[in-house]
């Protein structure tokens, strides 16, 4: 059990430790991950759709304020839609897209290895995510929120290219 990977991210600070250690070596990380079954890889997905829920929070509660003519609850509830329920379908066809599309290099992937590059990029760029959700609630549009935003943004693409790299099969 001791090589079981979602034995691994289970454990206290296993999962914390590995997001951090994916902006330093995310090849090593997503390739220790790589026998991590299905089951945990939709957990981590919709962890990451969670976050990603969670740091959209302040920056409604901004708009809101400043616009109360779509009320809070309204916004939230949008959100919630298209993130809990939308985008893990969108991830899921992402990463099938990719999978097909390697078909024409000569590195392979997997829809498996494609859909775990994927959702671990998504969970692993959330801690980027949730400070410019802080930014967009705290200071809202400007060069700050912009920055934080391209962090995450390049931080994610970082994170799900070098995960794609490491479990690609030359064929």
């Amino acid at each position: 059990m001791a090589d079981d990977p979602s034995a691994d991210l289970t454990r206290r600070g296993g999962m914390a430790q590995r997001v951090l250690r994916s902006w330093w070596t995310p090849r090593q990380v997503v390739r220790g991950l790589s026998g991590m079954p299905d089951r945990v890889l939709l957990i981590v997905l919709m962890l990451a759709m969670l976050i990603t829920l969670v740091a959209q929070a302040p920056g409604h509660a901004r708009a809101a304020q400043l616009d109360p003519s779509i009320p809070l609850d309204a916004r939230i509830g949008g959100a919630v839609l298209g993130t809990i329920f939308m985008m893990p379908l969108l991830a899921y066809g992402v990463a099938a897209l990719v999978s097909v599309l390697t078909r024409v290099t000569s590195w392979r992937v997997g829809p498996r290895d494609s859909r775990l590059a994927l959702f671990w990029a998504l969970l692993a760029a959330s801690p980027a995510t949730l400070l410019a959700g802080l930014v967009a609630g705290m200071i809202g549009p400007g060069p700050e929120l912009t920055l934080t935003r391209s962090i995450a943004g390049a931080g994610f693409l970082f994170i799900w290219c070098a995960g794609i790299a490491a479990l690609a099969r030359r064929s």
